[in-house]
């Protein structure tokens, strides 16, 4: 037995205690005598019972016996329990005498079979416990809240390691802080035949009409054969003999989407052999929608019959329009499920139109896929536009083949009719022109209002930076003509020798007239040099333009949406090089299919040309061409999917493709790869499942977020369940729900704010799995049981040796025992009798007397016989001293002899121990060297002396009174 403190730095409170006790004892005046003794003694006390208890004083005991603590998983995956219970009781038949032990079952929790105590004989293993799931973590969990104090402590888990809820690992970090060991028994499993559905996968979502493919995953451990039922929301749609190997089996079923909404999908098996039933079916669900819209936008009118035919043959709804009426409202995007380029050029996609594309593919999973043709891909101008950057492909062909030296000068009209965001466009143009020239192609930029002005002079490209900023640096003003400038550029280009030189024409208004321009033209056509021209919008000199362009073997363009002005400039930089076109007849190469694989399983036709790009790094090619160019690639841009066809659908390029028998259902599977993945909805639905409950989490967007929300959750049997949504955070909605059976469960949302519940969103569903204590074991557990045994420094028990777990030393241990309560308890009871003393009116000193009176209680004769001669003569002087100073004896003690009795006067009764002389005789002391005539007009006591009521008392009372008395006279 002992004490210690938790806190002993709280003790040197007792050092200003005491200095504050002795003060207020030596200042406090209200009481006195034994009444002051004892409050002050008992606030001393209370003041020392508060200090220990803040300081934390405890007693201890020092045991040395062993705690163990059996834990058994009893999940189904171990089988019957007896053989776990035998063997805990033959370990207990070796403990010793003081030894405790306790035992947990675990199952999804744990339960407590035995608390710690020595008896240990009888245990059974009978609490309820959910075993259908193992958790381990909860079990030792338990098991380390059993035991006392510290000292050796020990758990032994018998299991077979396969948690499935849960993590004994993080729980043995935390026991190994606490000091706790984990002896470990590893059981070994039951060699079972079994065949499990470990998984059903179905697409997120189909189309009335479309016909799919369901996954099934079974796996085995032994070779059978049996039956395999598909059932769509509880009724049965096929059935198929399968045969069953040992190890994983997949299968593909078809099916076909007849009716729109969601849809629960069931796969069951019925196997031979088979010993456990519980894990043998597995589900999932999908959205049907109605049938699909597709949005075919052609470059040329009627090229697109092909693409039509074969979309009608898979049940696609097909809508065709010319790239001048595509929407203006990004809205209308989101109408259609894929859009489809036909070679359609860039310039007469607007810059508007193109970003919207680009965000509908990007945000809302629109599809895209882009038809090769002559105006197509970098043939159409789509360099650095919002097209390309949702393409798996890119328009560059630096480095990949042979291009002849390019010249190429552009002619700008900078007049002040160009300014804003006018003249922002044009410098953006001309910069994407030079960005697709290469560093060994000729360069000039001339701007010109009344008269040129050269931006950059004709020169090898080199550093195109510099290039860049000199063009960036071009201002709008003063009027506009065209010739000076045209000239000029045609003089300078003629001082250029590369291969192909090109001149490119941008204004807006009309040229001076009287100017020979048939001369510059002739002279163009003379040096082989082209000139193309841009005529921006309706006040611009059409018909001049036109004639130039014609004149010199160039091309004309108009444009009314000047965001269309970069497309053109690319364009014409890539009809310069006449490189990007690759017309020869060759036979594409499979390289990456993917699940496209079957598509192309029996050979792939030939092809006669096809437009050159480049794929992208995270691109993936799926035919190629022998240069190698892409021909088919796809990739995943944002929340969309889109698809590249670099030849053409028309039959100029690709005329065995489309008269080849599988051609429809090739290029229907192509575009609905591009379909959007999900349904779009402002809310996004998450659920966790646990053991038997499943946590939901729904999020949107926290500025429209309803304040009250709930689910409705529809199971397989039509039973309905509501679950309350509590808000945790803007946007942010949490609930839970206990699901006794697996399966494929519908939920739809509903805002509950108003007085009306109305429907948040389009329904959705989530899985619930059987439990993972039913799959079919990968081994692995006692791999973790020993990881576990080693982090806490526990032991690997054998099934042989039961008695190992009490075969080691036992480890010393405290017992602790809590003194708070009962120093707080007595420091409450000492308080209430110190307000008592303080504030009762009592005869403190009467009691004080009789409290003391068997501390001062003698024998009379030992009294007596120990009286000192010295001392009575000490008593008879003092008896004298107080007669002189008018005060009386009581209670003192008496000289021996006759000679000590004092002399009375005439009035006795009053003058009790008081002086014997008559009345104008002077008092005598009744020691010599005191004795002197009283003064004159002294009166003796009991007569105008001091009051009888003031002759009692001590000797020191009696000093003060007559010195009190004397200051009066």
């Amino acid at each position: 037995m002992g004490v210690q403190f938790n806190e002993p730095g709280w003790l040197l409170l007792l050092i200003p205690a005491a200095v504050l006790l002795y003060r207020a004892y030596r200042s406090d005046y209200r009481l006195s005598g034994f009444r002051k003794k004892l409050a002050f003694g008992l606030r001393t006390v209370i003041i020392l019972l508060l200090v220990l208890a803040i300081s934390g004083l405890h007693g201890f005991t020092v045991l040395q016996d062993k705690q163990v603590v059996y834990v058994a998983d009893r999940s189904d995956s171990m089988g019957d329990a007896a053989r776990l219970q035998q063997w805990i009781g033959e370990s207990m038949k070796t403990k010793g005498e003081k030894d405790r032990i306790a035992v947990v079952s675990t199952g999804l929790e744990g339960a407590v079979e035995q608390k710690l105590s020595a008896q240990g004989s009888g245990t059974s293993l009978n609490a309820s416990v959910a075993e259908s799931f193992t958790g381990l973590e909860s079990g030792l969990q338990l098991a380390s809240y059993l035991f006392e104090g510290k000292g050796d402590a020990r758990i032994v888990l018998l299991s077979d390691g396969e948690e499935n809820v849960g993590s004994m690992a993080s729980m043995g970090r935390l026991l190994k802080d606490r000091g706790i060991a984990v002896d470990v028994l590893p059981v070994p499993g039951q060699d079972i035949q079994d065949v499990s559905v470990e998984e059903l996968k179905l697409p997120d979502k189909l189309y009335q009409g479309e016909a799919f493919s369901m996954e099934v995953l079974l796996n085995s451990t032994y070779n059978t054969s049996g039956e395999l039922r598909i059932y769509e929301d509880s009724r049965e749609i096929g059935r198929q003999i399968i045969e069953v190997s040992k190890g994983e089996n997949r299968y593909a079923v078809q099916g076909l989407a007849k009716s729109p909404g969601l849809h629960r999908y069931r796969a069951e098996i019925f196997m031979d052999g088979d010993t456990s039933s519980a894990n043998n079916a597995a589900a999932d669900f999908t959205r049907v929608d109605g049938p699909p819209r597709v949005l075919i936008v052609e470059g040329e009118e009627g090229s697109s019959g092909n693409i039509k035919a074969a979309l009608d043959s898979g049940m696609i709804a097909v809508e065709v329009i010319p790239p001048e009426l595509l929407p203006l409202e990004a809205a209308k995007y989101a109408a259609y499920d894929s859009i489809i380029f036909n070679n359609v050029s860039g310039s007469r996609v607007g810059g508007r139109q193109m970003e919207m594309i680009e965000q509908s593919v990007r945000s809302f999973g629109t599809g895209f896929m882009m038809v090769g043709g002559e105006d197509s891909f970098g043939m159409g101008g789509y360099f650095k536009t919002p097209i390309e950057k949702a393409l798996p492909v890119s328009m560059e062909l630096e480095g990949k083949r042979e291009i002849p030296s390019l010249g190429l000068i552009l002619v700008i009209d900078r007049s002040g009719s160009m300014s804003g965001a006018k003249m922002e466009l044009v410098k953006e143009s001309a910069m994407r022109t030079v960005e697709l020239l290469r560093a060994k192609d000729t360069v000039g930029v001339v701007a010109f209002d009344d008269r040129p002005w050269w931006v950059v002079e004709p020169r090898e490209l080199g550093d195109k930076k510099e290039v860049l900023e000199a063009i960036q640096g071009i201002q709008s003003s003063g009027g506009t003509n065209i010739y000076p400038a045209v000239a000029d550029a045609l003089e300078q280009m003629l001082d250029i020798t590369t291969q192909r030189r090109h001149l490119i024409l941008m204004t807006d208004g009309q040229s001076a007239l009287g100017s020979n321009y048939s001369e510059l033209t002739d002279q163009m056509v003379e040096e082989k040099i082209t000139m193309s021209s841009v005529a921006v919008g309706m006040d611009s000199d059409q018909v001049l333009l036109q004639s130039l362009a014609e004149a010199a073997k160039g091309r004309y363009y108009f444009v009314e949406d000047e965001t269309t002005l970069p497309a053109i400039f690319s364009r014409e930089a890539v009809l310069l090089a006449k490189s990007y076109i690759v017309d020869k007849p060759f036979i594409p190469a499979v390289q990456n299919a993917g699940d496209w694989g079957p598509l192309f399983a029996e050979g792939v036709p030939g092809l006669l040309g096809y437009v050159a790009t480049t794929p992208k790094s995270t691109a993936q090619v799926v035919l190629s061409s022998p240069e190698p160019d892409p021909i088919l690639a796809r990739w995943q841009y944002g929340s969309g999917r889109t698809v590249a066809w670099s030849s053409d659908l028309s039959g100029k390029w690709s005329k065995a493709w489309v008269s080849w028998p599988k051609f429809a259902d090739t290029l229907t599977e192509l575009v609905k790869w591009t379909f959007p993945q999900f349904e779009a909805s402002p809310y996004e639905v998450s659920a966790e499942v646990a053991g038997s409950r499943v946590n939901l989490q729904i999020t949107t967007d926290g500025s429209s977020a309803p304040e009250k929300l709930s689910a409705m959750i529809t199971g397989e049997e039509g039973q309905e369940q509501q679950v309350e949504l509590v808000q945790e955070a803007p946007g942010r909605y949490t609930g839970q729900l206990d699901i006794s059976k697996p399966g494929a469960f519908l939920l739809s949302l509903s805002d509950d704010s108003g007085d009306t519940p109305v429907q948040a969103a389009a329904g959705t569903g989530f899985v619930v799995p059987y439990s993972p204590e039913y799959k079919i074991s990968t081994g692995g557990g006692a791999e973790a049981l020993q990881q576990l045994a080693e982090l806490t420094g526990g032991r690997v028990l054998k099934w042989e040796e039961p008695a190992a777990v009490f075969d080691r030393e036992a480890v010393s241990r405290q017992v602790l025992h809590d003194w708070s309560y009962p120093l707080l308890a007595a420091a409450l009871l000492l308080w209430v009798a110190d307000i008592a003393v303080r504030r009762l009116a009592l005869p403190w000193a009467a009691i004080g007397a009789w409290l003391a009176r068997p501390l001062r209680r003698q024998p009379a004769a030992a009294a007596e016989a120990g009286r000192d001669p010295g001392l009575g003569r000490l008593a008879a002087r003092k008896a004298r001293a107080a007669s002189f100073y008018g005060g009386s004896r009581s209670g003192g003690m008496k000289p021996p002899g006759p000679a000590a009795e004092p002399a009375r006067s005439d009035a006795g009764s009053e003058g009790r121990g008081g002086s014997a002389a008559a009345p104008g005789v002077p008092a005598q002391r009744r020691d010599a060297p005191l004795r002197e005539p009283a003064p004159a007009g002294a009166k003796p006591a009991g007569q105008g002396g001091v009051p009888p009521a003031e002759q009692g008392g001590t000797s020191m009372d009696r000093l003060l009174q007559a010195k009190s008395r004397t200051r009066r006279k």
